[in-house]
């Protein structure tokens, strides 16, 4: 018995103790029927986004058609980690297996990953229809569309092959005890008694190259944007422009402000509990936010919404 708890230990295949968000917190009983309300808010939002891109033909476009894939990716961005926490808190289990543990790993990295391309991907679009509008139907073909959503999720996935199995290998022979609500890459490693120096280094260079180049292209895109912008005749034509903007750089500043704390300050920023509210933050809230700040500010997307329930009235 004593050599097989040694082996799970060494091997890194024993099971891991999520410490989660509830034995910190004075009423954890609400604070989980706030998240499970939060959790259905984003599924149900994203839902209802991707099936008014889906159903309208007005919104067949490359710009909705890109909300869509952020919509997809914010229901199983948020499905990877929030369940299994609720269900841990009503059953009152708090382990996860090593297996279990590497599959959510991966799925959210991948999910990060994906989503710093994709937000690049939206901001290229933004440029291309504002920038080159009579170009822009020919340019951006539904194949080209695809084609980048696809891009994507092959890079995002490609960052969870390269993170995830390295993790999971590392020999964790002390504390099982992971200080957070699910496995995030961080919060895994410091538990592994190795040197894991020469890891975190290549980890901190790849999400530097992971949100670099999108930051590039995003950047590039919404200057070449402002001066198109700055260019316009029409005070319409430059406030819708700005409108449309505006929604997806509040996201990408949401989003990327928490990836940078996350993955590229150093350890001595770091606490587990400020770990645990940025991860809150970009993995519970945003997910939520992302429909109601492509919604609420967009006068198609309303109006598709309004034509819905019309038609459901009536019906």
């Amino acid at each position: 018995m004593a050599n097989t708890t040694w082996m799970a230990n060494h091997t890194g295949w024993s099971d891991f103790i999520l410490m989660g968000l509830f034995r910190r917190s004075k009423h954890p009983a609400l604070l989980c029927v706030v998240i499970f309300v939060v959790f259905l808010m984003a599924l149900s939002g994203n839902a209802v986004l991707i099936l008014l891109v889906h159903c309208d033909a007005h919104l067949h476009t490359p710009m909705y058609f890109f909300i869509s894939q952020l919509s997809l990716m914010d229901m199983v961005y948020i499905s990877v980690t929030v369940p299994k926490m609720l269900l841990d808190q009503v059953m009152g289990v708090n382990q996860i297996s090593a297996p279990e543990c590497g599959m959510q790993m991966f799925l959210y990295v991948t999910l990060v990953g994906s989503e710093f391309f994709l937000l690049a991907a939206m901001a290229y679009d933004r440029y291309m229809a504002i920038c080159h509008p009579l170009h822009y139907p020919v340019l951006m073909t539904h194949r080209v569309c695809l084609f980048l959503a696809s891009g994507c999720w092959l890079l995002g996935s490609v960052d969870g092959f390269m993170l995830t199995p390295i993790t999971m290998t590392f020999p964790f022979c002390g504390s099982q005890e992971i200080h957070h609500f699910f496995c995030e890459v961080p919060a895994v490693t410091v538990l592994s008694c190795s040197d894991t120096s020469l890891y975190e280094t290549l980890m901190y260079l790849c999400c530097v190259l992971m949100l670099l180049i999108p930051v590039m292209i995003i950047s590039s895109s919404y200057l070449l944007i402002l001066l198109t912008i700055h260019r316009m005749d029409s005070a319409e034509g430059r406030k819708k422009a700005f409108a449309i903007c505006s929604s997806h750089l509040t996201v990408v500043i949401l989003f990327y402000g928490a990836a940078i704390y996350t993955y590229m300050l150093p350890s001595s920023y770091h606490t587990p509990e400020k770990d645990m509210m940025v991860s809150v933050f970009y993995t519970i809230l945003t997910p939520v936010l992302n429909p109601l700040i492509y919604s609420l500010r967009n006068k198609d997307v309303m109006g598709a919404l309004k034509k819905m329930l019309t038609v459901r009235i009536v019906l």
